[in-house]
């Protein structure tokens, strides 16, 4: 059972690696990575990346990165929620933390990847354009036969913005 405890935002660390890695498995549809790409979400991408805590245990994770051709232009890797802090907008208020970050002050873009299928994840990105008052466009970006030989759902790229960040410290 969770804790009353407040959830506590935080860059994470490279020793959340682990935790980060067992978080993912627990919560399909999204793909494990190995735990070495957890450890460098949590070392080389922690200004980018957010941990969401409640007494000392990990119940979210943002991973993120600045994509080096477009700075202007956050790309969010995976969303991780336990299953026991789910229905707390605990997604959203982890998006907002990193959004606030001095780091992101001059992104006008959010891009992330979506199956078809991930119902939650399209909702989180809508609800955000929606908030942020920027356009979202999706499009195929990888293609079920042609990048994944039939072994993974095809991915939709999708796109908000432009933004002004401004907007988004009152998510």
């Amino acid at each position: 059972m969770l804790s009353s405890q407040p959830i506590k935002f935080r860059k994470p660390v490279l020793t959340d690696g682990m935790s980060v890695y067992q978080l993912i498995q627990s919560c399909p549809p999204l793909d494990t990575n190995s735990s070495y790409c957890n450890f460098l979400q949590c070392g080389h991408f922690s200004s980018t990346s957010v941990a969401a805590e409640r007494d000392g245990e990990l119940v979210g994770f943002i991973s993120g990165y600045i994509v080096p051709e477009r700075p202007d232009t956050l790309f969010i890797w995976q969303v991780a929620v336990d299953k026991q802090a789910r229905g707390l907008g605990l997604a959203s208020k982890m998006l907002t933390q990193l959004l606030n970050r001095d780091i992101c002050n001059n992104i006008h873009f959010l891009e992330t990847t979506i199956t078809e299928d991930n119902l939650p994840s399209w909702n989180l990105f809508k609800r955000l354009a929606k908030h942020i008052d920027a356009e979202l466009q999706s499009a195929v970006w990888l293609d079920k036969q042609i990048h994944f030989n039939d072994q993974h759902d095809s991915e939709s790229l999708v796109r908000l913005g432009p933004f002004n960040l401004e907007v988004t410290r009152d998510l």
